[in-house]
């Protein structure tokens, strides 16, 4: 195992960093996978447009995933995108919304990136105090995935600004309030 990190910190401030970053690599992993799923499953009234708004994302979330793989490697680590890794890595549930409408993936979608968005503002706070550089990156990754988000809900938002899923603690919940 390599012994360097990157210059200004400590070995043991890299790997705290390099730590930290395995988690959203695990992460943008799963949710560039989740994606892909709501992509592939998503049908009725708005199919074409959500369909072709989720691509980007999915392409940008991968790319995040291999900046932050790079930003590892950088800080002297190994990187670990296995299908394994997200699973040891995960303190989340699997994505539980098969086919379904819109309206229904994209609730749930939602649970999912006030997940994805709380976990990295976390890991955001820890990474300042050592490595504004990894701070920057992640506060932009964030910036983005907090955009996506507004996309998702701009779905699902009534005239009065409720979501049409207000208050559902799971995706199934999410999905279903938001086919009533």
């Amino acid at each position: 195992m390599p012994t360097f990190t990157i210059p200004g910190l400590t070995n043991e401030q890299g790997t705290e960093v390099a730590e930290l970053l395995q988690q959203r690599l695990s992460a943008y992993n799963d949710l560039h996978l989740t994606l892909k799923h709501v992509h592939w499953n998503v049908v009725g009234p708005n199919f074409i447009g959500v369909h072709e708004m989720i691509d980007p994302q999915v392409e940008i979330v991968r790319g995040y995933a291999d900046q932050v793989a790079e930003r590892i490697a950088a800080l002297g680590k190994s990187p670990q995108g296995t299908p394994g890794a997200i699973v040891r890595d995960r303190t989340w549930d699997d994505y539980s919304v098969g086919r379904d409408v819109v309206a229904a993936h994209l609730a749930a979608l939602d649970l999912v990136y006030t997940g994805v968005i709380e976990n990295s503002r976390k890991i955001i706070e820890r990474v300042g105090e050592i490595d504004p550089i990894t701070e920057d990156i992640l506060i932009g990754h964030t910036a983005e995935l907090e955009q996506f988000q507004w996309f998702v809900r701009a779905h699902l938002e009534n005239a009065g600004g409720r979501l049409v899923h207000d208050g559902a603690d799971t995706e199934k919940d999410a999905a279903d309030a938001a086919k009533d």
